[in-house]
């Protein structure tokens, strides 16, 4: 079980490096690298003497098909090592399912040409569904390596109100993250001279939908702030002690998001610091996940416990 649960985060820490790679093809304007084409690149298996666009994309997608290859051998290794019933299988299960999602979003996204310079609200609403569908993925992911511990099962009994605050941390987290990415193509598309002007460009009745949007981000950004702090001040002061090292993480990370998106709007938005701030953003909803999930379960002792009696 524990080579499992190694293996489930191993294929999530390569999931990240895919993701991550995906916004730097965004961030540097490289999604129409390959054309109009898909899966092949400018109508070919491998273009000769590729420009730098296409070699970031067409990385890429190299990149997103062993991605394919190592989720599918994890719902595999799932339905091998973990017993009938258990919630790993399913979680499993969800990640091949969300895997071809990223495809399908990430084949429309050249496909219908919403790359590159292209400033419509179809473009910024993929993006969105791009966002989250990736957040769900590394969650399902998550929470198949962390159901593999113990007895795979959560229970509600007498914790109901915990399990509501941490469904509302993910959702407004969700949230966030998605107006971000909103935010993070409006600063690719438009980038301002100063942070004044970038404000004015915003807030101008003039103002493309993508730039109007942008403002939405902050305030997003600052209810999920609050959540996430009041969900972990929640578990740090609870009687179990597995939670407390889970809740400093949260805090933890919570204010170097903060630091990290307040450096990002001072600095303009560069390209490494529109990584960093996505890395943060998925290293957050994996704290979450992880801390909900320990509250929710049983204490390992106390499950194998239980199984030891059944048997």
């Amino acid at each position: 079980m524990a080579s499992f649960r190694r293996f489930a985060f191993w294929v999530l820490g390569y999931i990240l490096a895919v993701a991550i790679w995906g916004a730097l093809v965004r961030a540097t304007g490289s999604g129409a690298g390959c054309g109009a084409h898909w899966p092949l690149c400018n109508g070919v298996v491998v273009p000769r003497s590729p420009a730098m666009e296409t070699l970031i994309e067409l990385t890429h997608r190299a990149m997103s098909g062993l991605a394919i290859l190592l989720v599918l051998a994890l719902v595999v290794a799932a339905f091998r090592v973990l017993p009938r019933g258990h919630a790993g299988r399913w979680t499993a299960v969800a990640a091949v399912i969300l895997m071809a999602m990223e495809a399908a979003v990430g084949a429309a996204l050249v496909l219908f040409g919403w790359v590159g310079k292209d400033a419509s609200a179809a473009r910024g609403g993929v993006v969105v569904v791009h966002l989250v569908n990736t957040f769900l993925l590394v969650g399902s992911i998550v929470l198949t390596g962390a159901l593999a511990r113990g007895s795979g099962r959560l229970t509600l009994r007498g914790r109901a109100p915990l399990a509501v605050a941490f469904g509302l941390a993910a959702v407004t987290l969700l949230v966030s993250g998605a107006t971000g990415a909103v935010a993070a193509l409006g600063d690719t598309l438009f980038p301002a001279a100063s942070v004044l002007s970038g404000l004015a460009q915003d807030l101008s009745q003039q103002a493309p939908f993508l730039l109007r949007l942008r403002v939405v981000h902050p305030f997003a950004s600052l209810a999920a702030t609050l959540v996430l702090v009041a969900v972990a001040r929640a578990a740090f002061r609870s009687q179990d002690p597995r939670l407390r090292p889970l809740a400093v993480r949260q805090l933890l990370l919570v204010g170097v998001q903060l630091l990290a998106g307040a450096a990002n709007v001072a600095l303009l938005a560069p390209v490494w610091l529109q990584l960093c701030h996505l890395a943060l953003a998925y290293l957050t909803w994996i704290s979450l996940l992880l801390l909900g999930t320990a509250a929710l379960s049983e204490p390992e002792e106390r499950a194998d416990g239980e199984a030891v009696r059944a048997a």
